[in-house]
């Protein structure tokens, strides 16, 4: 069965083929970052438009990577929520117009769920009952997996997202877009235990996140900074111009560092909880942040301790891919071929607000 995936939920715009759900016969992802890097973040007109140009020859180059053509094609599997409304409009409607066309199923597929699947991949064996924790730009949020396809929601992010405090922090300093990739490799050359920031609602039952406090911390931090004559780096929260100092250096670096290191303890701190609460047999982190080399050292160790393993995806399947989105299709697919068949998919709309839950796994 060869399924063709397509995602543009934010600002990659991705198809993908996958035979039998385990198989990447392609894998194409066309990047936004140079179109969104001036304004240090997504801005959703612009990724819409971009989406439009973009999608059509991304599709035909996945097909082409894979050496077949769209009559090859059994099923097509499309992201339809969460996301940019406007973006993932571009995917459903495209995805709609071949299907019909081609008198093929559709499989619609939240996000998350994508994310999730992209495990399965690269490790098909994956032990459940397990946690995921889906860390993301646009997302934070930490999943009890009786088995695969089933979710039970423990705990979200109550403000910003692990990424998104990440590129807001680069976008604050001015450190360039997208910001996780900067900041992981600057705090790679300073001290995580050099500023202690706060790690927001360790002390709560709850599974929830917040990093909010932590942007904010780090912006005081900066601001009340001085060098070694007294003078203050900065005068004012526009953080500009940047000091060109080997010393402002050293400090930036620190800053990152124990920046990172605050948020990884959050995510670590309530994962294991997770685990240890539920008696999971193993961990999975997904999403963009999966690819922090920090939060990947911090919950390898985590899993040691607890005695269960970690995993994570490859960095390509981290990030958006249409791969993900064919694989969590696959499986769908295979649960109810004849509901599939027999739907009628041209109702089907985007959600930009879509819930990953139990039921919508199961419908």
């Amino acid at each position: 069965m060869l399924i063709l995936g397509i995602e543009t939920s934010c600002d990659e715009t991705a198809a993908a083929v996958v035979a039998d759900g385990s198989e990447v016969r392609s894998n194409i992802i066309a990047s936004q970052h140079t179109i969104h890097a001036a304004y240090g973040g997504v801005v959703p007109e612009l990724a819409c438009r971009s989406h439009i140009e973009n999608l059509q020859p991304v599709i035909a180059a996945a097909l082409e990577q894979a050496h077949v053509t769209l009559g090859d094609i059994d099923v097509l599997a499309v992201t339809h929520g969460p996301g940019l409304v406007g973006a993932l409009l571009v995917g459903v409607s495209l995805a709609k117009a071949l299907a019909y066309s081609l008198g093929k199923p559709l499989v619609a597929v939240h996000h998350l769920e994508g994310h999730i699947s992209a495990i399965y991949l690269e490790y098909p064996a994956v032990p459940s009952p397990y946690i995921a924790l889906v860390v993301s730009g646009g997302h934070t949020d930490l999943y009890y997996c009786p088995q695969r396809g089933h979710y039970v929601v423990l705990g979200r992010t109550r403000d910003d997202a692990a990424g998104e405090s990440f590129d807001k922090i680069a976008k604050m300093l001015h450190l360039g877009y997208p910001g996780g990739p900067i900041v992981d490799r600057l705090a790679q050359q300073g001290d995580p235990s050099a500023i202690h920031f706060p790690r927001a609602m360790l002390d709560k039952e709850t599974f929830d996140f917040s990093f909010s406090g932590v942007k904010t911390a780090v912006r005081s931090h900066v601001l009340q900074m001085r060098d070694t004559r007294g003078g203050r780096f900065f005068h004012d929260d526009l953080f500009w111009p940047l000091p060109t100092s080997l010393e402002w250096e050293s400090h930036r670096n620190n800053i990152m560092a124990s920046f990172q290191q605050a948020v990884v303890d959050a995510l670590v701190t309530k994962t294991r909880r997770a685990v240890v609460q539920t008696e999971a047999r193993a961990v999975v982190v997904v999403g963009g942040v999966a690819c922090n080399s920090a939060l990947r050292r911090e919950m390898h160790r985590t899993g040691e301790e607890c005695g269960i393993p970690v995993f994570f995806p490859s960095p390509i399947l981290c990030t958006d891919n249409a791969a993900m989105i064919a694989c969590a299709a696959a499986h769908r697919y295979q649960m109810a071929p004849r509901y599939y068949q027999e739907q009628c998919f041209l109702d089907l709309d985007a959600w930009p607000d879509l819930i990953l839950s139990n039921v919508l796994a199961e419908a």
